[in-house]
């Protein structure tokens, strides 16, 4: 699906901005930080708005935060049954101590965890380090 389209099914109006930081995340293979997005739009665009604009992505279901081991923040694109405030992100992240890439494993899922009485799931996240296949080879 293309940015306007997907921008346009969250409920939300089509900005330049909006546009062109979900270009960003189509054409990413893997997860990025607020400081890359940064880098990748053209001169002149303010931070703040960068910032408000994933934010709103997260909420809306477009994007998701992925967790990482030094507590930086990155995101990376929802897959197509998220939506507004549901996000089915119980994907494994892999990041690559080679290349410090950070890839969503969309075909591993996080295993079912189950909690002693009394305990309340609310979400789970499962982070796994070492190669990457490019690096590999």
């Amino acid at each position: 699906m293309q940015s306007d389209q997907l921008i346009k099914k969250a409920g939300l109006s089509l900005t330049e901005s909006r546009k062109l930081i979900l270009d960003i995340f189509i054409s990413s293979p893997a997860a990025l930080s607020h400081h890359d997005i940064e880098n990748l739009m053209p001169e002149g665009f303010d931070r703040v708005t960068v910032y408000r604009t994933l934010q709103t992505f997260v909420q809306k279901g477009i994007i998701h935060q992925v967790p990482t081991t030094d507590n930086t923040t990155l995101y990376a694109l929802c897959k197509e049954e998220c939506q507004s405030g549901h996000h089915h992100d119980n994907h494994v992240h892999f990041i690559c101590t080679s290349c410090q890439t950070t890839n969503c494993l969309e075909e591993v899922t996080v295993p079912l965890v189950r909690l002693p009485k009394g305990f309340e799931l609310k979400k789970a996240a499962m982070v796994i380090e070492g190669i990457c296949d490019t690096c590999n080879n």
